[in-house]
């Protein structure tokens, strides 16, 4: 095969994977309820999470015990007691083994569900994008309520996820 027709299907292929899964959800968009393996090898619906507080955070992170992601999980670990208290749920997930995502958990005593999204279910069914050529899910964060997304932070802020959580909320009561 020639090189220029290998490049030519090269990007074809990246092309696809890009647009292949969508948008992003939005603000009133329904959230999946997919279902998907914990770090305990558990499966868990996310339509179960939604019914079991009034607020569910569905966050996505690229790879587990890298610094960024590490930041956003400790922050949303100091900050688990106010989101609780909330009604907050929280649930992450990434392309990670369970292995992988138990010795994260583990490593930094997360209070909260990590999925391992090997097979990309969760990341595609929220339409979130990934790395170019990879599974691996670019960071975001979702907040649901009743089922239906409130708030989407498509950046997926790092230390200060646990903190623009709770402003959120708070701007909801008031």
């Amino acid at each position: 095969m020639k090189l220029s027709r290998l490049l030519a299907l090269m990007s074809l292929s990246t092309l696809t994977s890009i647009f292949a899964h969508g948008e992003p959800l939005k603000v009133g968009d329904d959230a999946p309820a997919v279902t998907a393996v914990t770090e305990t090898g558990a499966k868990l619906n996310l339509g179960d999470v939604y019914k079991q507080q009034p607020y569910t955070l569905v966050y996505f992170y690229p790879k587990a015990d890298t610094p960024g992601c590490t930041a956003q999980g400790c922050s949303l670990r100091d900050g688990y007691e106010e989101l609780t208290k909330q009604g907050v749920a929280v649930v992450g997930v990434s392309h990670d083994t369970v292995a992988d995502q138990k010795a994260f958990k583990d490593k930094f005593h997360f209070p909260f569900t990590l999925i391992a999204d090997t097979d990309s279910a969760v990341r595609e069914a929220f339409g979130v994008p990934a790395y170019p050529m990879t599974s691996v899910a670019k960071r975001q964060a979702y907040l649901i309520k009743g089922g239906k997304i409130i708030y989407t932070d498509y950046k997926g802020t790092t230390s200060k996820q646990a903190a623009a959580i709770l402003e959120v909320l708070a701007a909801q009561k008031s």
